[in-house]
């Protein structure tokens, strides 16, 4: 099954990630989710299943927008789905999901655990 990154082309980490794939001769599906806006509630939803987290877990907490808008503020974890989709830079990178799994793909050694 050919793996899914969701990739932001300008994120050292997500660059890498992308390279750590392409260098194990697997050519994956890239989706620049800052460019394409490809996230709706369902698919981020799904994406957050997958990873196996609550979507507050893949919150870019060092983004200025987050330390500024958010920061110490509650929200429902279907808040947290509509912001994300909204404000999608926040949203940790990169995400590779093949089949029903799904990593960040910011540590290279998790996407072993997944390839």
């Amino acid at each position: 099954m050919k793996p899914v990154i969701f990739h932001n082309a300008k994120c050292q980490k997500s660059r890498n990630g992308l390279q750590y794939i392409k260098d194990k001769k697997i050519e994956p599906e890239v989706i620049e989710y800052l460019k394409d806006k490809p996230f709706t509630v369902q698919s981020l939803k799904e994406i957050v299943k997958k990873l196996g987290v609550k979507p507050f877990e893949i919150v870019r907490t060092q983004e200025a927008d987050y330390k500024k808008i958010y920061k110490g503020k509650i929200f429902s974890d279907d808040q947290w789905i509509n912001i994300l989709i909204e404000n999608p830079r926040l949203i940790r990178r990169p995400i590779i999901v093949v089949g029903d799994k799904a990593i960040f793909g910011d540590i290279l050694e998790h996407i072993d655990t997944l390839l």
